[in-house]
């Protein structure tokens, strides 16, 4: 008889870096182990924290007597939709009065990323019949596996200068400039990840005039609105100020970061049109999609934001929970800054830990430092140099410095 397929032939995947160096930690028995690789909110405690307001929105929703747990539109809950649209939009922005903008529930930052991808995929007129997608090097390193899931060939442009830790900038533009017309390139709107680096406004103005004198289109992808700066209308002027010059685009909007509501994958994707008829035909073609992958998204999450958003108090209350993540991290990037530069007086320069922005800094130490580090004293951190800023708080962040320090100068 013949015998049933063994599998065999399937290759063993390399395990996800991230969670490997979580599972490290985990399995780590020193008392004075440092985890810098998640990229989660953590307390000055190092533990979870679940926004006050999401505690609170939670317990209305318990006490809600209408509650049922029936399936949500394919397209999700509009309440949510509608309020995320205009939190990244802008609440007075043309493109939304004009019916222009196709907003779609996903799962979470991820799903929005998946679900553009996937649209673009199937519709995209891409150039020379070519589907492929400019990404900074570096980026979100899930974002080449799901551009490629799709059939996408991720390319990269120029974004970080190891030379100055910042901002490749004149590269970037060259890149965007000798690109073919019509290309996709994908941009972070905020607290770029993971370098930590972002353009300016200037800076932004004229990477919208290439993208719009070449046809490109931007690919926006939206994780930090709120969790960069404290601001969430300063972290979405970006994004604005791309719609406001009618820059071709679509947004990836995820609130997991900036309401802590990582489990939950609660997300959207927004895409504007040129009319009002072309965001009722991507809505169908998106509404397709979805239902052959997911069918409905999930209500909890949802339900909790659109509470959230929609009410005047809740949403002032969200904002002050941003401004307290935001305003730790910042204290952070000020205090590790401040020892390095004061205390330690480490070799190089070190302003770049407060020039970035967001969870991540990239510290522009090498692949066999940040291996040391790890080996030596405990810090588990990815091997490119990047650290979680939330990972460091008042017991730690001396210990971090020292062995910094340490391994900077070849001590460690």
């Amino acid at each position: 008889m013949a015998s049933a397929e063994t599998w065999d032939g399937v290759p063993l995947a390399p395990p996800d870096s991230i969670f490997k160096l979580t599972a490290a930690y985990k399995e780590d028995t020193y008392p004075q182990k440092i985890n810098l690789g998640v990229g989660a909110y953590r307390d000055d405690d190092n533990k979870p924290w679940v926004l006050p307001v999401v505690k609170k929105a939670t317990e209305l929703l318990l006490h809600d007597p209408a509650l049922e747990h029936e399936y949500l539109p394919i397209t999700g809950l509009p309440e949510f939709t509608n309020a995320a649209a205009r939190l990244m939009l802008g609440s007075d922005s043309p493109v939304l009065a004009e019916g222009r903008v196709t907003s779609v529930q996903t799962i979470s930052g991820t799903g929005a990323n998946h679900l553009g991808a996937l649209f673009l995929s199937r519709f995209y007129s891409w150039p020379e019949g070519k589907k492929e997608i400019y990404l900074s090097d570096p980026t979100w390193v899930n974002h080449f596996a799901i551009f490629r899931n799709v059939g996408v060939e991720p390319r990269t442009y120029p974004y970080y200068d190891p030379a100055t830790i910042g901002l490749a900038f004149s590269a970037f533009i060259d890149a965007l400039k000798n690109a073919p017309s019509h290309s996709v390139f994908l941009l972070h709107a905020c607290a770029h990840n993971p370098t930590g680096v972002d353009p300016t406004r200037e800076q932004w103005g004229e990477i919208a005039d290439v993208i719009l004198a070449k046809g490109h289109y931007a690919f926006f992808d939206c994780a930090y609105q709120g969790f960069a700066s404290g601001d969430l209308e300063g972290d979405a002027w970006a994004v604005r100020e791309f719609v406001r010059r009618n820059v071709p685009m679509l947004v990836c909007q995820s609130f997991a970061k900036n309401a802590g509501l990582y489990g939950e994958r609660v997300g959207a994707l927004h895409i504007v049109s040129p009319s009002a008829p072309a965001a009722t035909r991507i809505k169908s073609q998106l509404s397709v999609l979805q239902r052959s992958e997911i069918s409905n998204p999930p209500a909890h999450g949802a339900r909790l934001m659109a509470l959230i958003l929609n009410s005047p108090e809740l949403f002032e209350e969200w904002k002050r929970d941003i401004r307290t993540m935001a305003g730790r991290i910042i204290a952070m990037r000020d205090e590790l800054h401040g020892l390095l530069t004061d205390k330690y007086k480490t070799p190089g320069n070190w302003d770049h830990i407060v020039n970035q922005i967001g969870m991540f800094s990239f510290t522009g130490i090498t692949p066999e430092q940040s291996q040391a580090l790890t080996e030596k004293a405990h810090i588990y951190l990815t091997t490119n140099g990047r650290i979680s800023m939330a990972g460091l708080n008042s017991h730690n962040i001396e210990y971090f410095a020292g062995s910094l320090d340490k391994v900077v100068r070849g001590q460690l």
